[in-house]
């Protein structure tokens, strides 16, 4: 049955942590805003919070990630553009991070689409969103002269076929290549950039071969990835994920074409299974306890 959210009322701190931002509206009365049989309202960043699924895709730290390290190089961002945006987790968190700026999001799947207009809704974003169902390949989802300056991206990892695909639909189409590749998510994100605009991602660096998929879809849409930075799971793993920011090669000097800065790595966990300090100090920065 249908329930209506418990414990919403705003809190000041948890665990010692003040959490910053304003409270957001919420509505625990809005019948359209109830927890569904199979759902979750979790904290996202701040206080804003998130609906999902209990056995679909659930966001994660990747989504996360994608929103901090876009938005950390991107400040003055004026509008965003969220390709593939499954829940909402990307665009939300980055939007929490850049306060007042409009998103659109793009989103193929309509389960994912329900959940992130209910949590838009809850979070009172419905003024700063505008949630669009399609396929990003789509070329009549966004019009030709929409161009922002922050494309944000957290794409399918891996080829159809390529590993167990899970047991919910869901989860197949944001773990696998079902609508698209790390090139189309490049080429979307190029043909819509503003000048000077950013395009931020994440993506497996390890294997090697997964890198190197990143890097020639970012020459092939004429884009440099300007800065990258590796992600290490938990001590003593090596990287598995890769963070990039990139931008039109045509908006660089030739000298700056295809150089790439490899930042330190990032790691979550230390090997005894607590959260690195770096990282914990990273998870302030996006409104959430450390």
């Amino acid at each position: 049955m249908p329930r209506h959210p418990k414990d919403v009322s705003p809190k000041t701190h948890f665990r010692g942590y003040a959490i910053p931002g304003d409270p957001v509206p919420g509505d625990i009365e809005h019948p359209e805003l109830v927890i569904e049989d199979g759902e979750t309202l979790d904290v996202l960043c701040g206080h804003f919070r998130i609906f999902q699924l209990k056995k679909g895709h659930r966001y994660s730290t990747d989504d996360i990630l994608t929103a901090w390290y876009g938005t950390s190089w991107c400040p003055s961002a004026r509008n965003i553009l969220d390709l593939g945006s499954g829940i909402g987790t990307v665009a939300m968190t980055a939007a929490w991070r850049l306060p007042k700026v409009p998103v659109v999001t793009v989103e193929a799947q309509e389960e994912s689409v329900r959940l992130a207009r209910k949590s838009v809704r809850w979070n009172g974003l419905e003024d700063r969103f505008d949630i669009r169902e399609g396929d990003l390949r789509d070329e009549t989802v966004l019009a030709p002269e929409e161009k922002f300056d922050l494309v944000l991206g957290s794409p399918p990892y891996f080829p159809l076929g390529t590993g167990v695909e899970g047991d919910h639909p869901q989860k197949v189409a944001c773990r696998f290549e079902v609508r698209g590749t790390i090139a189309d998510y490049c080429a979307r994100a190029a043909a819509h950039l503003e000048v000077g605009g950013v395009f931020a991602c994440v993506f497996p660096v390890n294997p090697a071969e997964q890198e190197q998929r990143v890097v020639d879809g970012a020459r092939a849409a004429g884009l440099t990835i300007l800065r990258q930075r590796a992600i290490v799971l938990r001590e003593p793993e090596p990287p598995l994920l890769g963070l990039f920011v990139m931008m039109k090669n045509a908006d660089l000097p030739e000298s700056m074409h295809g150089r790439t800065w490899r930042e330190p790595t990032l790691t979550i966990r230390c090997e005894d299974g607590s959260i690195h300090p770096e990282y914990a100090a990273v998870k302030l920065s996006f409104g959430f306890p450390p």
